[in-house]
């Protein structure tokens, strides 16, 4: 039996849920998300708690149970607290500004990177001297959240040697040694 798929969700008081074919729609004070789920799939929602079930044991079914059980539950989760997401810019002359949803990023290329967000996500961004920049992402929506990271992410791998490049605020970076010293 899944693990994840059989917990229930408990929904909070101002989060309602609907469904409509085999569509699953999550709206709540923060905004409103849908997912499209497999037709085998059953939801159903008692009082404040939503359960996710299986027709059988089938390998299919089994995977698609725990799966679309965390899309919903991060989707509940979304509407009614959101997601936030801190990176940071480590490295000399590394700078980030925000125009509306359009980040500049200078990241010492030739040329700044403009990156176009969506609009279900809000951005700021904070530069104190003697601190490394931040940007910080908003969302409901987890898995838009997490890719607009990722994008951000691939400007500037953060390197294993001097530790610079864009991370999240936290991340532990394992570091290497340089060369060995000659004989």
């Amino acid at each position: 039996m899944s693990r994840i798929g059989k917990l229930p969700i408990t929904l909070p008081a101002n989060v309602t849920v609907t469904q409509q074919n085999s569509v699953i729609t999550v709206k709540g004070p923060k905004g409103e998300l849908s997912q499209e789920i497999n037709p085998a799939i059953t939801v159903a929602v008692d009082g404040n708690t939503l359960t996710v079930s299986r027709p059988d044991d089938e390998r299919q079914n089994r995977a698609m149970h725990g799966l679309y059980r965390a899309l919903i539950s991060n989707m509940v989760v979304g509407v009614s607290e959101g997601y936030k997401k801190e990176l940071e810019l480590v490295g000399v002359g590394y700078r980030v500004t925000a125009a509306g949803n359009i980040l500049d990023f200078s990241l010492g290329y030739t040329h700044n990177i403009f990156l176009q967000l969506p609009s279900e996500i809000k951005v700021e961004t904070k530069s104190e001297r003697n601190k490394n920049p931040l940007v910080i992402l908003e969302s409901n929506d987890k898995q838009l959240l997490g890719q607009v990271c990722a994008k951000i992410r691939s400007f500037r791998k953060v390197e294993p040697y001097k530790g610079k490049g864009i991370r999240f605020v936290g991340e532990v970076i394992r570091r290497k040694s340089g060369k060995s010293a000659g004989k």
